[in-house]
């Protein structure tokens, strides 16, 4: 099993990056998706996951300005992220898991992908 996460970069404050996901080695519709960032001396934070069938969730601090997708026939997921800001600036990480209750947990991890915002 493996989910390599791609697409970070450097961006200006109030830009635009879509980071992706490319999962292999396993039935990618099967789990939900989730995506963190952990930024410098923080914890790793989750901030959207996508179930199998499209029903998403958003941590309030990225609503409105994120937009996480998937397509299981490529077997990749996606974070569109809009608007960003300076605090935004993180090591953004890929995870597909399960849902328990209300509960996200993740069971594979991808290696992180640095997303830097200038102001």
């Amino acid at each position: 099993v493996q989910l390599q996460a791609f697409g970070g970069g450097l961006v200006q404050a109030g830009g635009s990056l879509r980071v992706s996901c490319a999962a292999s080695g396993m039935t990618f519709s099967r789990y939900v998706m989730g995506w963190y960032r952990q930024a410098p001396g923080e914890q790793r934070e989750l901030i959207a996951t996508i179930g199998s069938g499209g029903t998403t969730t958003y941590k309030d601090s990225v609503k409105g300005r994120f937009t996480i997708s998937r397509d299981n026939a490529k077997n990749t997921g996606y974070l569109q992220m809009n608007s960003l800001n300076p605090e935004d600036t993180a090591v953004y990480y890929c995870s597909a898991g399960h849902n328990k209750g209300v509960y996200f947990y993740p069971d594979y991890w991808g290696q992180g992908t640095q997303v830097t915002v200038s102001s």
